[in-house]
């Protein structure tokens, strides 16, 4: 393909950005004059972890909705397979393109990788510009007084919200020229969609940007009002639900942070609550951030010591708490919501999570790559700190002393057991009284509610008491240890 110069076209490599509204990579490219070319390219090699399955059907959906949008203004999402640098090099030769604009990615792994590709690129000319369009602001952008990134959440939420600043809200531009002859693979083809079976019967999404500004819209209108509380009832429809179009960047999280503010300027939320839901979305951005700065937290605990746990091999226990058949139903119904969904009640996941490690006593690790590849909003900073927050090991974390009762937690949360009637449908009949802990029940009530322990439910698979003694000895096996290393 021969171009004059001032004709090159840019690339535009769409990755967690799709969308066209408050986009500085798009806005940028735009601002050339040039020919554009819009490209997503699948890259499940080994430079990066690889999207598990709940997040590769949620793509499928937000990239068919991107190239719909993207042809409204009279353009197409180029899509290709393959090694990321491999496939842009590819796309300079074929097309004469100069210049690759980006929406950079600060996970450690995607961001050495873009290092890389950025210098490949230039090495053949081509110059690789990236902006940021994920977060509320670059990693390193907000340090504590010594410089060094903060380890403690509320401090960094004040920092944040004093430093960081919105850009100015864009549409995006009207038209977007994109050379013809492109060549593109054909989306079905790349089986993102589960076939044989099809699992996601009962994901009840719509990926996109046009889907993500209806979820905002439509929790702006009604879960805000009573954000701090509701967030806390499983049972009812209360959380943004905004998590996945977040990780995607269907929606700019200043958007969100935006759309709250001017909810409580017209009088329709109050402030408090709006700045509960703006604290969730900074805790999104303390997890990124802590994840630049320290990338072993993938792999290992952020406080070393930690490491050292007496983690125990079930996989009996490990098999039960991924099919939601633990005996505890609050456990049971978070982990059915889970598979049937792509999602799961944020007080319920940490009800789950804390089962898992301190109950079940398996390392944390375990339960973050069965989350990794269940849920649609899997995102790599959030998912790790969540799980060494409950763990005890992470940044600014939980103490690991501090273990969940999952009976009470069930009677405290879903206290008229909507959450567990819905997704643990066997214990329906059984009365709120003894719905979290049936085992408690008499027999006859038991009877007339048809369920039969260890047949149409199963028994707990520990007792919490034990279980809690085994996680307080293991606990004290670590603090042993520091104190020894102490020495």
């Amino acid at each position: 393909m021969t171009t004059k110069a001032d004709d090159r076209p840019v690339i535009l490599w769409f990755r967690q950005d799709l969308r066209l509204a408050d986009n500085p990579a798009l806005n940028h490219a735009a601002e050339t004059g040039r020919p554009i070319i819009p490209v997503y390219i699948l890259d499940q090699g080994s430079r990066v972890r690889p999207m598990g399955a709940a997040s590769l059907w949620w793509l499928d959906k937000s990239l068919r909705a991107l190239d719909a949008a993207l042809r409204e203004r009279g353009a197409r999402l180029i899509l290709r397979r393959g090694d990321s640098e491999a496939e842009l090099l590819r796309l300079v030769a074929e097309t004469g393109a100069d210049a690759v604009h980006m929406n950079r990615l600060f996970e450690p792994d995607a961001f050495a990788r873009d290092a890389d590709i950025a210098h490949a690129l230039q090495a053949e000319g081509v110059d690789c510009k990236g902006w940021n369009g994920t977060l509320m602001c670059r990693p390193g952008g907000v340090l504590n007084g010594s410089g060094q990134p903060y380890k403690v959440f509320t401090p960094f939420l004040k920092a944040l919200l004093a430093t960081a600043e919105p850009p100015p809200h864009t549409t995006g531009p009207r038209a977007v020229a994109t050379p013809s002859g492109l060549a593109s693979d054909d989306i079905d083809r790349w089986g993102l969609h589960p076939t044989r079976p099809d699992w996601s019967g009962g994901f009840d999404w719509t990926p996109g940007e046009a889907g993500a500004s209806q979820a905002l819209s439509a929790f702006i209108a009604k879960g805000l009002k009573s954000y701090s509380v509701g967030r806390d009832r499983p049972g009812e429809a209360a959380t943004s639900r905004l998590s996945p179009h977040l990780h995607f960047g269907e929606l700019s999280p200043w958007r969100a942070i935006g759309a709250a503010r001017d909810a409580v300027s017209a009088g329709k939320v109050p402030a408090a609550e709006a700045d509960k839901f703006i604290a969730e979305i900074g805790w999104r951005e303390f997890s990124a951030h802590l994840l630049h700065a320290f990338p072993r937290m993938t792999a290992e605990a952020f406080r070393p010591e930690y490491d050292a746990m007496p983690w125990r091999d079930d996989a009996a226990g490990l098999r039960a708490w991924k099919r939601g058949q633990t005996g505890y139903p609050v456990v049971d119904a978070g982990m059915r919501e889970l598979w049937a969904t792509g999602i799961m009640h944020n007080r319920v996941r940490m009800i789950v999570a804390s089962f898992l490690i301190k109950h079940l006593l398996i390392d944390w690790r375990e339960g973050e790559r069965w989350f990794w590849d269940a849920l649609v909003d899997a995102d790599l900073g959030s998912n790790v700190q969540n799980w060494q927050w409950v763990a005890g090991s992470g940044a600014d974390a939980a103490p690991y002393f501090r273990i969940f009762n999952p009976v009470t937690q069930g009677q405290k949360f879903d206290a008229d057991g909507r959450y567990v009637r819905r997704w643990v449908p066997e214990l329906r009949g059984v009365p709120d009284r003894w719905l979290h802990a049936p085992w408690t029940a008499p027999p006859e009530v038991l009877r007339d509610a048809r369920v039969r322990l260890g047949a149409d439910y199963p028994r707990p698979v520990v007792d919490h008491d034990v279980a809690r003694k085994r996680a307080l000895d293991a606990l004290a096996t670590v603090v042993a240890g520091r104190a020894a290393e102490g020495d």
